[in-house]
Parts: structure tokens; C-alpha cells; sequence
């Protein structure tokens, strides 16, 4: 059993969990992975670690509730526990040596992408941060991240940061000849990450991806990650989960990941019926 220490509300449907996990904390490093389960018999969840602090045992974990499962980890809270934590999985990001990143995050991707953002800052590169949500309140992670570099913040509705998406403000950085970029980082939806790395494809810039997003069982044994690089399969939990954006075949990973599209909604209308009668 592993110990909630702490569960906060970031926005609207992500929620951000601190778990005790020292064995994981210890060795995880920027890019990797654990799989959960809330309880015995229940779903394999993996979820990206955000934040991992040796000296206290913890890792952070971020939790987009849009199933019936995860909307179920999501309600868990501070003083309970989670049955099983396993990993770190996955390969670590490599990590730009030198130079100039710029990290883009879409929604709940940000906080995907903050661990990596701040290994380079910690390994002397200068990071740039491009983050985005629909309207103030779905923007998380933001003083993390300001806290390891520049930061652009973008809202689709304007009502904070700059309007607009955050492929804007990436192309002005691209087109800018002050600061040259040596590699782009992005997570988030997968139409972001493609339209991030078309971006940067004429001006041959390395821009590498996160697939997490399509990851299921964590461990290659479903192959329901299966992904087309460079025009090989490959698995995003074993192979990755990141990936030259430029390689990926993202017609490909868009159909993949409407598969389970009508199971998930079946499954999460069941959850909901069920704790709203519940609730009487």
C-alpha cells in the first residue's frame, strides 16, 4: 500500500496526488513512468511522474480524470492509499547537453513536461516554457515551471497570458533570430504535438514528443500502444514513451487512440450512475 500524503485540485478535471513511493523516488529520473492501480483488481493507470523527491520518499503524480478510472483514482484523498505502485518504467528523456530548449505543454501534458524542463535547467541548458489552457483556470503548473526558466503562458480565450495557442507563440520563437532553439520538447494532445513538430520540421530543429497519452497497460504485453516511427512499430511504454516527432506517423496514433473511445464512455456513464445513486 502506498500512502497519500497529499491530493489537490490544479483545474477543472486534473488533480494533483503525493504519494509515498521511496523505492521510486529514488531512482526515477525526467520522462519515466509508474503504473497504479487504486485498489486490488482495479484498472492499471500509468501516469507520468511529475515531481520525485528522494529525500522525503515522494513522488507527484498528475491525474486527468476522463474515464471511469480515473475519475475513481481522482477522488481518493489525502490519508488513504493507493494498492499498488510500480516502476519507474519507461526509458528517461534524453536531455539536450547544452544550449536552448523550449518545453511546450498543453493542458495536463504541462505537468508531463515539467520534470523534463527541469532536469535541463538543472544541467545548465536555458529553457524556454510555452504551457496553454482553454481559460485561466485549466493552466497549471506555471510557477513550477517560472521557476526554471522563461516561461510564455497561453489561453485560447485570452482571459489570461497571451490569446491563443501555444503553436503560436512557438512558431513567433522559431521565426525570432535572436535566440536560435536547439530542441522543442512537447507533451500534450496529440494534434498539438503534431502540429508542434510540422512547426519545427522546416527549420530542422529536433523536437521530441511524449506518447504517453496511449499507453494502457504499461509493460508492451496489450500492444494497444502500438506506434509507427519512421515507418517500423514500435511501443510507446517500452520503446519510449518519447519519440522523434518528426518520425511519428500521427494519422496512425490518432485512430489508435479512438479504439476504446465507445468502452470508455459506456464505462465512465456506468461509474457515474453508479455514485450518483449512491449519493441519494
Amino acid at each position: 500500500m502506498h500512502l497519500i500524503l497529499a491530493s489537490q485540485k490544479l483545474s477543472p478535471n486534473v488533480t494533483q496526488m503525493v504519494l509515498s513511493a521511496p523505492r521510486v523516488a529514488a531512482v526515477a529520473r525526467a520522462g519515466q513512468f509508474v503504473i497504479v492501480r487504486a485498489s486490488a483488481g482495479a484498472e492499471r493507470i500509468p501516469l507520468t511522474i511529475a515531481q520525485a523527491d528522494p529525500l522525503a520518499g515522494t513522488i507527484t503524480l498528475v491525474i486527468q480524470a476522463v474515464g471511469a478510472s480515473t475519475f475513481e483514482l481522482a477522488s481518493y484523498r489525502a490519508g488513504g492509499a493507493l494498492a499498488d505502485v510500480a516502476g519507474p518504467l519507461g526509458n528517461p528523456t534524453a536531455l539536450l547537453p547544452a544550449g536552448h530548449a523550449v518545453c511546450v505543454g498543453g493542458g495536463v501534458g504541462t505537468a508531463v513536461v515539467y520534470p523534463i524542463a527541469a532536469a535541463l535547467a538543472a544541467g545548465g541548458v536555458a529553457v524556454t516554457s510555452i504551457i496553454g489552457g482553454r481559460s485561466r483556470e485549466w493552466v497549471i503548473y506555471e510557477q513550477e515551471l517560472r521557476a526554471v526558466g522563461e516561461i510564455i503562458v497561453c489561453t485560447d480565450d485570452g482571459s489570461y497570458g497571451r490569446p491563443g495557442f501555444v503553436t503560436e507563440a512557438l512558431a513567433e520563437l522559431l521565426a525570432a533570430e535572436e535566440v536560435p532553439i536547439d530542441e522543442v520538447y512537447a507533451v500534450g494532445p496529440v494534434p498539438m504535438m503534431r502540429a508542434v513538430s510540422e512547426l519545427t520540421r522546416p527549420y530542422g530543429v529536433k523536437t521530441t514528443v511524449s506518447l504517453n497519452a496511449i499507453m494502457l497497460d504499461g509493460t508492451g504485453m496489450c500492444g494497444g500502444c502500438r506506434v509507427g516511427i519512421d515507418g517500423q512499430t514500435r511501443y510507446a511504454c517500452v520503446d519510449g514513451p518519447d519519440f522523434d516527432g518528426h518520425k511519428v506517423n500521427f494519422a496512425q496514433l490518432s485512430d489508435r487512440l479512438s479504439t476504446y473511445r465507445e468502452f470508455e464512455q459506456a464505462a465512465l456513464a456506468r461509474w457515474q450512475a453508479a455514485h450518483a445513486e449512491a449519493a441519494l
